[in-house]
């Protein structure tokens, strides 16, 4: 897989480089601020780009800005951010973005390898990789939505879960229930939020985070 990385720490940006590399990703460009991110994926137009949120030149916000204005032009590239804050307003926006190929992990997350690994690839696959904390978050600042209220505890729990990215054979393994109850539980967690019944992984998702930061 044909990867971009952009960040604005050398040391982390090093230890990104080898660690990919390791596993075999063919890392075509590690820049440290977003316009020289845009450049690199014009040019290269690689299968994954992995970016921090605050980078040059302002160090505020510019490499969500720049993930997102890849996701609208180039929306076959998955993107993976990186940050150690949710950046709330632009989170949601780009979670809303497309169906897949999107994930947003804090930084704390890159010390867990396994977990990055996975992440990276399933973005990189097409699917959704969300760190539980940037969800919980979310839910957080949202709990005045009357509809989500009517969620039981599970159904929240469940909703979490969604949220990450997890398949529903995934999900019934973390909570220890049948696959049938699982989806019992997303069907009503989209029954009891008004959205309409989809399917694939990815739409769900997008519906999902789509009503919470409305």
């Amino acid at each position: 897989m044909r990867v971009i990385l952009a960040e604005d720490s050398t040391l982390l940006r090093e230890g990104l480089i080898r660690l990919l590399t390791e596993e075999g990703y063919d890392v075509l460009a590690a820049v440290d601020n977003a316009p020289d991110l845009l450049r690199a994926t014009e040019e290269h137009r690689p299968d994954l780009v992995v970016t921090d949120v605050r980078m040059p030149p302002t160090h505020k916000d510019d490499g969500l800005k720049a993930a997102l204005h890849i996701r609208r032009e180039w929306p076959d590239i998955g993107v993976l951010v990186l940050s150690q804050y949710v950046e709330n307003r632009y989170a949601t926006e780009l979670i809303t973005s497309a169906a897949g190929r999107v994930g947003y992990l804090l930084k704390d997350r890159v010390a867990q390898v396994d977990e990055f690994l996975e992440a990276l690839s399933r973005v990189g696959a097409g699917g959704t990789a969300f760190d539980p904390e940037v969800v919980r978050q979310l839910l957080t600042r949202t709990t005045h939505v009357d509809p989500l209220e009517r969620l039981t505890p599970r159904e929240k729990q469940v909703l979490a879960l969604m949220a990450q990215g997890l398949t529903n054979a995934r999900i019934s393994e973390v909570l220890h229930v049948s696959q049938s109850a699982s989806e019992k539980h997303i069907n009503a967690i989209f029954d009891k939020l008004g959205l309409a019944r989809s399917t694939g992984l990815s739409r769900r998702v997008v519906a999902v985070v789509k009503y919470l930061g409305s």
